[in-house]
């Protein structure tokens, strides 16, 4: 059963918007109730952000640009962010306790992944934006032209609720690297560490305006203001493909510049020469970490024929070792989804399953009989799914794993290349030849060999197909968050 905890009193009961470097107070009947998933407890009110908020976040923003950040060199900003990340790991604890109770997942993963990843998100493109160059080139008829980067101006980040903080800081940190004014509008259901930056921000010394934080929902919300507003001219987002869809027609009259990364079915290939342990060891993890609500989650599951019985055995063996559970509890491996609405998704997959011909599954399935009152389910496993069902084709983003089976290479590869995504896949195989080839014949844009979930923040991260638009990363996230000039000069 779950600890009980006083979290009203951990709280405040209001949560308001972050502008010109204050928090502002929601008006009576402007909230919307923020709930612990794990527990079905109120966090308190959060204020249901509209385009007059927008607005004033934008007038706050220009204000900043036209002060001393609008003047700023990398140098200069390159300390503020490491002050950042700094100050992000000096209240660590903090943060992650906040990201455990509104997501509802583990602690102890909140700590170690999110927040640490959060703050070297900061330390990372400190060092980076510190070190750019303008490159010269002497023409031929001696004129000396150097191309520069500008920031864009103002730039709207909107930001999903699996990974709060650390998706956030993923956009938040090269945007104000790159000398930007910032109006984030984090997710509606996980709203609390990206308010608490808010604190963060002015200890590190970013001025009023550089950074605000409007809260709310999307479509019809603050959300769907930020695309629309003129003066806003760049929009990362990072959520569902159809919420893609209406960002871009929504944004495409004012030719704003768009960053998507959206939705994803990974698969993990184990071929039969593969090290099978650590390859049904890695592939649990991919499937049920942050309870699979990953976009990167290896949510399918190929076995070579002759192996799969061996594998499948020690999947449900680690499967078996997964303890779900009060987030806060540090002997818990999987904590809650997100929202009773989305464990309601995620069952009605599982209910699919069940009445699908032909389908057995293997364990899990239900909502665990001693956690009925958050919003948790158990780790699944699903197997004699066909390639056209639902649970192949559409991104469930829960704790449910499928298992298919394939004969050879050339079928491997077209059942994983077999969707309407694009974003990620492990291979698992001794064969470096067999790796390389099947990497290169995958349509993701991102391929693991013998691995999962290993990131370098340099390397371009982002999808192919209906995975996204552009890339994330390193001199990519830089890329983005500027405009390009070239400033030509006669030199005799």
């Amino acid at each position: 059963m779950l600890h009980k905890h006083k979290l009203v009193e951990l709280l405040p009961a209001r949560h308001g918007h972050f502008i010109g470097g204050a928090y502002i107070e929601p008006p009576a009947g402007a909230t919307y109730d923020n709930i612990a998933p794990a527990y079905g407890t109120s966090l308190g009110a959060v204020a249901l952000g509209s385009s007059a908020d927008v607005a004033r976040a934008v007038d706050a923003a220009k204000a900043a640009l036209a002060g001393p950040w609008g003047r700023s060199t990398p140098s200069q900003r390159a300390a503020v962010l490491r002050r950042v990340a700094e100050l992000l790991m000096e209240h660590r604890q903090a943060f992650a306790r906040l990201e455990a109770l509104d997501s509802g997942k583990p602690y102890g993963e909140a700590f170690d992944g999110d927040i640490a990843r959060s703050a070297h998100n900061f330390q990372f493109f400190a060092e980076l934006t510190a070190h750019q160059m303008a490159p010269s080139y002497l023409g031929d008829d001696g004129t000396l032209h150097t191309t520069v980067r500008e920031p864009m101006g103002i730039v709207g980040l909107i930001t999903p609720w699996n990974l709060p903080l650390y998706l956030a800081t993923w956009k938040l940190a090269p945007a104000l690297a790159q000398g930007n004014a910032v109006i984030l509008k984090p997710a509606e259901l996980t709203p609390l560490t990206a308010m608490a930056m808010g604190h963060i921000c002015n200890a590190a010394g970013l001025p009023p305006g550089v950074v605000n934080i409007v809260q709310g929902f999307g479509a019809g919300g603050a959300g769907e203001a930020l695309v629309k507003h003129p003066d806003i001219k760049a929009i990362s987002f990072t959520g569902e493909t159809s919420t893609g869809e209406a960002i871009m027609r929504t944004a495409a009259p004012l030719l704003k510049k768009l960053s998507f990364e959206l939705g994803g079915k990974g698969a993990t290939v184990i071929f039969a020469d593969a090290d099978l342990e650590q390859a049904a060891e890695t592939a649990v993890r991919a499937a049920f970490r942050n309870q699979g609500q990953i976009c990167l989650a290896g949510s399918r599951l190929l076995l070579e024929r002759r192996v799969a019985s061996q594998v499948i055995e020690k999947v449900l063996a680690a499967v078996g070792r997964i303890r779900v559970g009060d987030p806060l509890d540090p002997a818990t491996t999987m904590g809650s989804l997100v929202s009773r609405d989305h464990r309601d998704k995620v069952s009605s997959y599982a209910a699919y399953a069940k009445a699908a011909a032909g389908v057995e599954i293997l364990c899990g399935g239900d909502v665990p009989v001693d956690l009925p009152q958050g919003a948790f389910f158990e780790p699944t496993v699903v197997t004699g799914v066909t390639q056209d069902s639902r649970l192949i084709q559409e991104e469930v983003f829960g704790p449910l794993l499928t298992v298919q089976i394939f004969d050879d290479e050339s079928e491997a590869l077209q059942l994983v290349n077999g969707t309407q995504y694009g974003l990620s896949c492990s291979v698992f195989t001794k064969d470096i030849d067999r790796a390389q080839r099947f990497a290169r014949g995958a349509r993701m844009g991102l391929v693991w060999i013998n691995t999962w979930f290993s990131r370098d923040l340099h390397t371009a991260f982002g999808g192919m197909k209906r995975s996204g638009i552009g890339r994330e990363g390193g001199q990519y996230s830089l890329d983005f968050f500027s405009e390009l000039k070239t400033i030509s000069m006669a030199m005799r």
